[in-house]
């Protein structure tokens, strides 16, 4: 039940009347006429912008039309009035009894409630995390992983076929620096000192590769040249890492659909397949680029280069695929990674980045528009910085890790529930300050509390409701303002669920339980100064069962928003 969803239907059916009747012109387009909750909540119910929208097209005045529209509305009976406001707004409040009905709907649903059509089962990709194999995941891998996957449950929620993907970067130099770092581990497992030097990882995390290598081949590779075992030790060494990532997801409960290797595009005719549909349609050539803008480097020198035309699809240079070497570049084998999602039959791709990956935007628009058509969309998200504090204090190093914070180190800290809300508290491209202390506060400020409170305090009332044994009711007894702007709140659910889902914002969903958390805790204390607004009634039980049916229906929306951001709801607070 999306009542915002069918007062606009009962808004754009007056608006046919009225077309019909000659009162509005005939084309005009019901594409902008939206019904939203007012900015003030004195205000009404809801209100439209219809009049606004409509007025200079169809050659009215804002305001006269708002007030021809208030006196046809208000023949729906859930509409129980409509006032004209400002310019020409007009702003709607709705009888009682479709609170009642909101409440009830939330109740009989359960799970369900708030789900939407609106994927029609539309085939997605969400590739993220996609994490370098060599090493942990770290804290700014912590924030995609979880943007990533609140948005693909998101995604599920709204009625989208959704395929979350590990795309493993095991084809570039960066696994022959990761084999080379465990190698030096083996070497020290057999006694011997070692320096980490020209870019290897120190962490320790590659001690127990090392170890296990030394267990897999012995004293095999004990003084050999790199020729003998640098491949097979990569792989070795890809494998033990991405078994360690695969833990660090588990760990703050995320699980990948597809893990899909770089390196299986190597060799095989996958590339040249991708860039030969791209020179089939005009877009590769050998050409010269420009100097960089700003300051040119010194060993700049023009030369001829394999291209692609991204500038044809909004990109601000063409795009090298090949290096003077006949060797691919790196971008090569990412148009080709995204020509094997587009034959996988995807409808849209979604593409999660670190905020150091802003100049990919572009180029990765540009292929995807190009070796589909421009059928399949994709939307590339930057998840940008976290700010790690502890005790005021900037933390920046693991002791396991070596040189950052880890995933493993936030969760061991903080837990996976706490973690992963916090990670969800700010727009993805906006910088995020993770303070471990206030992310543990009992406290209004701290949302994760906040919210999980409301859950437990709910819980709390729903055992002793059942230790009453009483005959449960979804006919909710709504009679205070603080009720009923609760039951208000509960109707904004299903509408934010599709616009978050439309606008690939999760964050959507932690701001609406901060909201929804606060004026149940309104409510609550309400009750705590008015003995009738309480939830309990040991001597009424028919007035409890009828009572708790809206305590009820937010532990609905609070259950399944949680579930959504892949966090547990309290069942008590400790």
């Amino acid at each position: 039940m999306n009542i915002f969803a069918e007062i606009r239907t009962s808004v754009l059916e007056t608006l046919d009347a009225l077309v019909a009747e000659g009162r509005l012109p005939a084309g005009l387009s019901w594409g902008n006429v939206a019904v939203e909750p007012p900015r003030d909540a004195a205000h009404g119910d809801m209100a439209t912008n219809a009049a606004m929208v409509l007025a200079k097209p169809s050659g009215r005045a804002p305001r006269d039309l708002a007030a021809e529209l208030a006196e046809r509305v208000v023949t729906d009976p859930r509409i129980e009035s409509a006032e004209v406001a400002g310019p020409g707004f007009l702003n709607l409040r709705l009888a009682p009894a479709v609170w009642h009905d909101v409440v009830a709907e939330a109740v009989d649903a359960g799970g369900a409630f708030g789900h939407s059509g609106l994927g029609a089962g539309v085939k997605v990709n969400v590739e993220f995390v996609s994490a370098n194999p060599t090493g942990p995941l770290h804290v700014g891998h912590t924030r995609g992983a979880v943007f990533g996957d609140a948005l693909a449950r998101l995604l599920d929620f709204a009625g989208y076929g959704v395929t979350r993907e590990y795309y493993i970067n095991d084809g570039g130099a960066q696994v022959d620096v990761l084999a080379r770092s465990v190698y030096l581990r083996y070497l020290e497992a057999h006694g011997e000192a070692v320096e980490f030097a020209d870019g290897t990882y120190p962490g320790d995390y590659l001690k127990p590769v090392g170890e296990a290598l030394k267990a897999k081949v012995g004293d095999a590779f004990v003084g050999k040249g790199e020729q003998f075992w640098l491949e097979e030790v990569r792989d070795f060494a890809t494998e033990a890492m991405m078994d360690l990532i695969r833990g660090d997801l588990a760990a703050i409960g995320i699980g990948m659909d597809v893990f899909f290797s770089e390196k299986s595009l190597y060799g095989t005719g996958r590339i040249e397949t991708a860039i030969s549909h791209l020179e089939d349609k005009g877009l590769i050539y050998v050409g010269t680029l420009e100097p960089p803008k700003g300051k040119v480097p010194e060993d700049w020198e023009p030369r001829e280069q394999t291209l692609f035309k991204s500038t044809d699809y909004g990109d601000d240079v063409d795009r090298p695929i090949k290096k003077s070497d006949g060797s691919w570049t790196y971008f090569a084998p990412d148009i080709a990674y995204h020509y094997d999602k587009i034959a996988r039959g995807f409808d849209e791709l979604i593409d999660i980045f670190g905020a150091d990956h802003g100049g990919y935007v572009k180029r990765i628009n540009a292929a995807v528009a190009a070796l589909s058509g421009g059928r399949v969309p994709v939307d590339v998200k930057l998840t940008q910085l976290v700010r790690l504090t502890k005790g005021g204090e900037p933390v920046k190093m693991s002791k396991r890790a070596g040189t950052f914070i880890t995933l493993r180190d936030v969760v061991d800290e903080v837990g996976p529930d706490v973690a992963r809300f916090v990670m969800l508290t700010r727009k993805n491209d906006a910088p995020l300050d993770f303070d471990f202390d206030k992310v543990t506060e009992q406290s209004k400020d701290n949302p994760v509390f906040y919210v999980q409170y409301a859950h437990a305090r709910i819980r709390s009332v729903m055992r002793k409701a059942e230790a009453m044994h009483l005959d449960w009711s979804d006919d909710a007894l709504l009679e205070d303002p603080a009720e009923f702007a609760v039951a208000r709140k509960i109707a904004e659910w299903p509408r934010l669920v599709e616009i978050a889902a439309k606008n690939h914002e999760p964050h959507r969903v932690a701001f609406f339980l901060y909201e929804l958390a606060s004026e149940f805790h309104a409510l609550w204390n309400t009750g705590n100064e008015n003995p009738a607004l309480r939830f309990l009634h040991e001597n009424d039980p028919q007035a409890t069962g009828r009572k708790i049916a809206l305590p009820r229906a937010v532990e609905v929306v609070i259950s399944n928003g949680l579930g959504i951001l892949g966090v547990t709801p309290a069942e008590e607070m400790r």
